[in-house]
């Protein structure tokens, strides 16, 4: 291991010390739009997140590769999405955390990403999880929707047959019939006994996959509420994608929460997190 990899590897102990032993958020655009506004979500993100006492990581993915079309806006591709998340880790000294979708990804994204993230329809894709194992990186893993939460005890010892037991456990909610979702608040205290941090994706729980015909709709009124659930259920973290002007956004953006909203929430969940564990 050369020095460089050797202080990642250091780095990423750090990290995923902080993780598993304080609240955290994970957040920013599902996608990158431009490096302006990735910047700018990043800033207002690390800033809500200092309020609120919480450790923050940025969240946005360079290439979408589930669209529910293939006319959708999948991001800027690997070579120009890893530049601008580098450039954004260096500006605002987040950690940042992005999708990886074939094995071969791991380990060039892992030089730029603190944490690669497993997308839910891929989350038993068994050379993907060796391959981000072995990259080093931390690795946060979505709960397919069409998985038991006991059932990711096997793809956590996927991971961990690596060598690497740096990883995070997201529910984002379970198929409910046609185009919905439904959380089972059971969750966390299961994926929890595997002995990962658990983390509520909030925003994606109120997606309606492909509710929207050739996109998926969703219901960002409703990602407060189960925020707030998952922390008082024992969730460790909350996932959330947040955009100045959801309406807008090029991805995601009926389930995206507003950017303006994002500080009084953490508050909430800083106080609920406060409480239980006063």
């Amino acid at each position: 291991m050369n020095v460089s990899s050797s202080a990642r590897a250091r780095d990423g102990d750090a990290l995923y010390k902080s993780l598993c032993s304080r609240p955290f958020i994970i957040a920013g655009p599902c996608v990158l739009e431009s490096y302006e506004l990735a910047l700018d979500v990043a800033l207002a993100v690390r800033e809500a997140a200092e309020a609120a006492g919480l450790t923050a990581v940025f969240k946005s993915s360079y290439d979408k590769a589930n669209r529910t079309s293939a006319q959708s806006f999948r991001g800027p591709g690997m070579v120009r999405g890893l530049d601008w998340l580098g450039r954004i880790r260096e500006e605002t000294g987040l950690p940042v955390i992005t999708d990886i979708h074939e094995p071969d990804d791991a380990a060039v994204v892992a030089k730029v990403a603190d944490i690669l993230q497993i997308p839910a329809f891929l989350c038993r894709q068994t050379a993907l999880l060796v391959a981000a194992g072995n990259s080093g990186a931390l690795v946060n893993v979505k709960k397919g929707q069409f998985l038991a939460p006991w059932d990711m005890r096997h793809v956590y010892d996927k991971i961990a047959s690596t060598g690497n037991s740096r990883i995070l456990l997201t529910e984002r909610g379970a198929s409910f019939g046609y185009n919905n979702l439904v959380v089972d608040m059971r969750s966390f205290a299961i994926m929890g006994e595997i002995g990962a941090p658990v983390v509520m994706d909030a925003t994606h729980a109120v997606q309606l996959p492909g509710g929207q015909g050739a996109c998926s709709g969703g219901d960002r009124r409703m990602a407060p509420a189960l925020a707030r659930a998952a922390v008082a259920a024992g969730a460790d973290g909350v996932f959330m994608e947040c955009h100045p002007h959801p309406d807008s956004a090029l991805c995601d953006g009926p389930n995206s929460l507003a950017l303006s909203d994002l500080a009084p929430l953490l508050k909430e969940l800083s106080a609920i997190w406060s409480l239980l564990h006063a």
